[in-house]
Formats: C-alpha cells, sequence, structure tokens
C-alpha cells in the first residue's frame, strides 16, 4: 500500500490487515494502479491542488475553520440517495472512495442527496450509515472533523447560487409543462426547441423564482432552467431543469421548502462547497460530465465557489450474476412480498449479505479483486462465495451439524452409556481449545451418508461396510429398519470399542469412509436456512425483462437439524463452518440460545458451475 500523509485508522479506513482488512498480508506491499489513481497522481504532481482551504461543515461549529488550511491532500465522497438500501455495486464505490482517500492522506465524505422527499426516509438514512460502517469505514477523525453531509445542508447556498445564475443570464423560469418540455427536447438526431419562455427578463426570472421559493405556484407548474443550447448533441446540455416546484414533506427540513433543486445541480455544486478534489461516478453519469464542469465554471464567475474546482472522473459499474443491482427493482422484491425485507438473506443489499453471514472482509476482498475500469462488469456469484470462504475458512470454529437426519443406532451399546470425545475448534489453531460432546447408543448422520445399494465408489455407510464416525469409533452396518410403507426408518450398526480416535491402535483397522454424526443423547435441534439463487437466469433484467418474472421458486428451504452442544453458545451473527456441510451463521434477528437460528452462507466448495438453485 502506498505511504500516506495518516494512519489508516485516522484517514477514514480499517486500521487493520491482513484478512481481517478484506486483503490478504500478502498484498498489502502495493496498491495496483489504475487510471483513476493516475490521475490524482498527475493532479498532485502538477500542484492543481496545492493552497486548497478547508470549507468546514454547515450549520455548525467546524464553519468558524473554513478558510484554513485543508488537512486533507484528497477529498472523495461517497453520496447515496437515502431511497432504498445499499447494494453490492455500491460497496464498490464504498471501497473505492474511502480506500483511495486513505492512501493518499486524503479524506473521504459520506454525504446523502436527499434532493428528493417522496422517496426518501429517515429508516434509509440509518440503514446506509450502518452499511457503511459495518464495512469497515468512518467519516470521523481525531481532530474533530466530522464528514457526514447531506445535500439538504446546502439548500439556502443553493437558492442564493440559483440567484446569481439568473442574474447572470444562465437561468430561467420555464412555465412549460412537463410534457412540453419533453417533447421540445429534441432527440439525439433532431436539436431541441428554445421555450418559448427562455427570454424572459432577469428581473421576471428573479421575481418568479422568489414566488416559486415562497410557495406561491403549484406543483409542475413551473421549473428553473439552465440557459445553455438547446441545440446541443449532448442532450444533458439542453437547457437541463435545475430545480422544480415539489411541495414535499422533507425528512430532515420538513416543509420549510416547496422547490427541490434536481440532482445534476445539486451534486456538482455539493462537491464544490464541501472541497471534493476527485468526484467518482459510475459511468451513466460520463454524459453529464460537460453539465458538471459547465455549471461549476458559471458559479466560480460569480464568486461563490473557490478554486481549484472538483473533477469528474467516471468508473465501470459492477454487476453480479443473479442479482439485480437497482434500488427501483430492489424496492419492488421488497413491496410484493417476495422476499421479508430489504435484508432478507438473499437480497444482494449490503444489509442482506450481512443477515446471510457474508463478512465485511470478504466484501472487501471482493471488491479490491474486481477492480476499477471503464469496461463493464458482469462477476461471477462464484467469485464473491469464494472470498468468503477464503476469509472465513482460517477463522471460524467447526461443528457438527445434521441438515438431513436419519437415525443410527449402535446394537452393541449400552443405552445409559455415554463416551466423551473431543474435537478441535479448528483444525489449524490448537491454541482455540477442544469442543467436547457424548457418543450415545443412538445418533445422528447425514441421510446421504447411508446407501442401501450404494454405487461404485460409495466409501460411507452401507450394509456390511466399515466406516469411522468422526472423533468417534469405527462402525459396521448391520442393517436397517422399516415402516410399514416399507420406507427406512434407522439404520443399525455395532462398533469397534478399540478404535476410538485419538487413541493408540485407534488405526489398526483401516476404513475409507468417515462420515459426521450427533449424539441423539445431547443433540441441540436447530432451525435451518438454505438459500439458492433469487433469480433462475444469470441476468434477471437483461433486455428489459421484468426480474419478478424470473423468480427462483426454490431460493429458500427451511430445515431442522441437529448440532453438538457448542451450538448453544452461539452468539448472534457468530459464524461457523458445519463440517462437510459449509458455512453458517447465526441470524442476527432470530437466533436464540434457545432457539438456534442458523443460515447458510455458502458451500464449502463452488456449487454455481452446477446448477442455478
Amino acid at each position: 500500500m502506498k505511504t500516506s500523509d495518516a494512519s489508516g485508522a485516522a484517514a477514514g479506513r480499517p486500521a487493520d490487515t491482513g484478512a481481517a482488512s478484506g486483503r490478504p498480508a500478502e498484498a498489502n506491499t502495493a496498491t495496483v494502479s489504475n487510471f483513476i489513481r493516475q490521475a490524482i497522481d498527475a493532479d498532485l504532481a502538477s500542484q492543481k491542488l496545492a493552497g486548497r482551504t478547508w470549507a468546514g461543515k454547515p450549520g455548525t461549529a467546524d464553519v468558524q475553520r473554513a478558510g484554513q488550511a485543508d488537512p486533507a491532500r484528497i477529498r472523495t465522497r461517497f453520496p447515496p440517495e437515502p431511497n432504498g438500501f445499499l447494494h453490492i455495486g455500491h460497496a464498490k464505490s464504498i471501497c473505492l472512495n474511502f480506500e483511495l482517500a486513505a492512501d493518499y492522506g486524503g479524506r473521504c465524505h459520506l454525504r446523502f442527496d436527499d434532493t428528493n422527499p417522496e422517496k426518501e426516509n429517515q429508516e434509509y438514512v440509518d440503514a446506509i450509515i450502518d452499511s457503511v460502517r459495518w464495512l469497515g469505514f468512518d467519516w470521523t477523525f481525531p481532530d474533530g472533523e466530522s464528514n457526514l453531509y447531506y445535500a439538504s445542508d446546502y439548500f439556502e447556498t443553493f437558492y442564493q447560487i440559483a440567484l446569481k445564475l439568473i442574474e447572470a443570464g444562465h437561468a430561467y423560469v420555464d412555465s412549460q409543462t412537463g410534457d412540453e418540455i419533453r417533447e421540445n427536447r429534441g432527440t439525439l438526431t433532431e436539436p431541441g426547441r428554445n421555450s418559448p419562455f427562455r427570454d424572459r427578463s432577469v428581473e421576471e426570472n428573479l421575481r418568479l423564482f422568489r414566488e416559486m421559493r415562497a410557495g406561491q405556484h403549484p406543483d409542475g407548474s413551473m421549473v428553473l432552467r439552465a440557459r445553455i443550447d438547446m441545440a446541443s448533441p449532448n442532450i444533458n446540455m439542453r437547457d437541463p431543469i435545475l430545480y422544480r416546484v415539489r411541495k414535499a414533506h422533507h425528512h430532515r427540513t420538513g416543509d420549510a421548502w416547496p422547490i427541490y433543486p434536481m440532482y445534476d445541480y445539486a451534486h456538482p455544486l455539493e462537491d464544490a462547497l464541501e472541497r471534493i478534489t476527485h468526484s467518482l461516478c459510475t459511468l451513466e453519469f460520463e454524459d453529464h460530465r460537460p453539465l458538471y464542469d459547465w455549471l461549476l465554471a458559471r458559479v466560480a464567475e460569480t464568486g461563490m465557489l473557490d478554486e481549484p474546482l472538483p473533477r469528474q472522473i467516471e468508473f465501470a459499474r459492477m454487476n453480479l450474476t443473479y442479482t439485480i443491482t437497482s434500488k427501483r427493482k430492489l424496492k419492488a422484491l421488497v413491496d410484493e412480498g417476495i422476499v421479508s425485507g430489504w435484508d432478507d438473506p438473499r437480497m444482494t443489499t449490503i444489509a442482506g449479505l450481512r443477515r446471510r453471514g457474508f463478512p465485511p472482509a470478504a466484501i472487501r476482498l471482493f471488491c479490491e479483486r474486481a477492480g476499477i475500469s471503464k469496461a463493464s462488469q458482469l462477476i461471477e456469484m462464484a467469485v464473491l462465495e469464494q472470498t468468503v470462504r477464503e476469509v472465513l475458512d482460517p477463522e471460524v470454529d467447526r461443528l457438527h451439524v445434521i441438515t438431513d437426519p436419519i437415525r443410527l443406532v449402535i446394537e452393541n451399546m449400552d443405552p445409559a452409556e455415554r463416551i466423551i470425545c473431543e474435537a478441535p475448534r479448528h483444525p489449524h489453531h490448537p491454541e482455540r481449545g477442544v469442543r467436547r460432546f457424548e457418543l450415545s447408543r443412538e445418533l445422528w448422520i447425514e441421510r446421504e451418508d447411508f446407501a442401501e445399494n450404494p454405487p461404485k465408489g460409495f466409501f460411507r455407510m452401507t450394509p456390511g461396510q466399515m466406516v469411522r464416525l468422526r472423533h468417534g469409533f469405527v462402525v459396521r452396518c448391520t442393517g436397517v429398519d422399516r415402516d410399514a410403507n416399507g420406507e427406512i426408518l434407522q439404520v443399525r450398526c455395532e462398533y469397534l470399542p478399540d478404535t476410538r480416535s485419538g487413541t493408540p491402535g485407534a488405526d489398526s483397522v483401516k476404513v475409507k469412509g468417515n462420515i459426521h454424526w450427533v449424539s441423539a443423547s445431547d443433540a441441540v435441534p436447530v432451525e435451518l436456512r438454505i438459500f439458492a439463487p433469487l433469480f433462475l437466469d444469470a441476468q434477471p433484467d437483461a433486455g428489459g425483462r421484468d426480474p419478478l418474472e424470473n423468480i427462483n421458486p426454490e431460493s429458500k428451504t427451511v430445515r431442522t437439524g441437529y448440532a453438538e452442544p457448542l451450538i448453544r453458545e452461539a452468539k448472534p451473527e457468530q459464524q461457523f463452518q458445519f463440517e462437510r456441510q459449509g458455512y453458517y451463521v447465526a441470524d442476527r434477528f432470530d437466533h436464540t440460545a434457545d432457539k438456534p437460528v442458523f443460515n447458510r452462507v455458502t458451500t464449502l466448495k463452488d456449487s454455481f458451475g452446477k446448477k442455478k438453485g
């Protein structure tokens, strides 16, 4: 990693290293270059950012420090709109912005673009803050600077800037209807037509805009537009709308504002007011960059912004197979009741991934490996799941849990006998100690570990064949018991007393099979939630398809399994490897010691190449 002017913790990134920070320890010695880093390096080398002053935070004592030398070399920002929960695509932007700032001794702002009150609320704000912090990032610093911002912090400033633009002849009030504005905008091959209100006088525009601000005009009756060029080949430059009348209650400002700025107006101004140096956006904003630059240049001419102005740079967004990365479409899944909520473990929201049991270090590692490019990315879900395995395998304790049980009876064992067996909590970390559990006459084993008529190469339990009970004894299958319909009720066996694992001579009897088990005497019933992809197709919304028509009806299965007693110690969100089964996590909301509930995080091996569900 690059040497920076601030420590990791002070710069707003995880201060730990290795797997806990989302990077293997051996990868922390270097940072992979990309076109964004090259642009930042060039800006620093040219002294373009020299002499920058600090803006201070609106509405706080920090504004007294405005004009002082900026303590950060660069500033980036992560600017979510609070109209839904963050998803895996946002994780890439979060990691990019916070880690870039940290690597250059800079700072990253968390900013809510709350300019659309009809779709935004405090629940989404809280969820976004929680998700960013859970991923391992923060926006507060030892010197007292807190880089948490809202577009609504600037509503008055936005309004005053709009007045300046009108006075300078760069904006006008348009009284056309929305349909008329769209019709006159033109097409990709035909220029737009000037509004009949484009040549209103400055005085009239100021009067009308002040009336809009005072709430004297109804919704949709007029808008404020930039005066640029209705014949521009870039449609975004054809007199874009800057403000609209919208008498909606705002979750922070209440009913104080009957007009709200458009994102294309608010975004560059927020960046400039916060002294952002590099505004990193996904590629859909590339065509908006000329407007971003035009607006900043016009406002700078009024003296209301300080140089140097922010620089917008675009990168490709990240898409993942069997998922959708649209808050609107994710919200539809919630609203239609297809999932239980934004944090349903089948959702690739950050809250959903957290509840599923994906560790934040794995998500950060995945984003790092995905890299930064201008090319569109479609990454296999298997790549994300492999990072989860890499992070969890060296960290989590092991357990025996039977997920599809069938009873095994040891015929030559006394019903009252109990033999205490031991197993390591982690096979590669003996310092973590051992776990203890009983072996009794009746056990639970996996149904798939028994075959009455086994295929070739089946080395588990079958009549007449010997197999080892993991951390226990070698047993020989002696038969089965059936019900009146011929279905197998239980399997019978005998154990070899001199083959106890870990004792001298335990390996005197050689077997090829090794199965796990749980004693019926101390087994803990556990609810197991098994998840498959939520969608049937790898690209569920490709070609404009409705992803709601592509739902996998078998995306969630609930089973009752049996676990060894150690599971009672599990805390919500604690992860384990269920031996031979996969990685599981105690559900962060539903799990209790008296009623364990576990979600399967992922299998032990990639299953996406074999099946979709």
